[in-house]
């Protein structure tokens, strides 16, 4: 899959237009999901110096994207006749999610295991919270 990754808030905590710590696993998990296969995009609002910083802060700890801020590394605005803002990308990963940001170990296994939150929240329920089938309900 092609995975579009935020930096701020996301991969490290929020200190715009400084480099916050980076959030727990978050490099880690992102180089894993490398190793099975998928591209990963930085998507991040940083230009020109700034940008360069979040780019060496993730080489340094050995993450290379396939490309930053376009949909491939060749992307150019003035050669591309459909080139568009919006990324053409399978899954965002941001802190602005509604929701919020889940944990990096659980952002792996929906990927990995290809599960949505309904998905997640449907196993965390007791078993005696889960609902009844259709008969069930109809003939208590």
């Amino acid at each position: 899959m092609i995975i579009a990754v935020d930096f701020d808030g996301t991969i490290v905590e929020h200190r715009y237009p400084a480099i916050g710590k980076e959030l727990p696993f978050a490099i880690e998990t992102l180089r894993k999901l490398q190793a099975d296969r998928h591209k990963l995009i930085l998507w991040t609002v940083r230009e020109g110096t700034l940008l360069d910083e979040a780019l060496a802060f993730c080489r340094e700890r050995g993450l290379e994207f396939y490309a930053v801020n376009r949909d491939y590394p060749e992307e150019e605005k003035n050669r591309n006749n459909h080139f568009s803002r919006k990324l053409k990308a399978d899954i965002f990963i941001d802190d602005r999610n509604l929701g919020g940001l889940p944990d990096w170990g659980v952002i792996y296994e929906m990927i990995s295991k290809r599960l949505t939150y309904e998905d997640l929240a449907e196993r965390e329920k007791p078993l005696e919270e889960k609902p009844k089938g259709f008969f069930r309900k109809i003939f208590k």
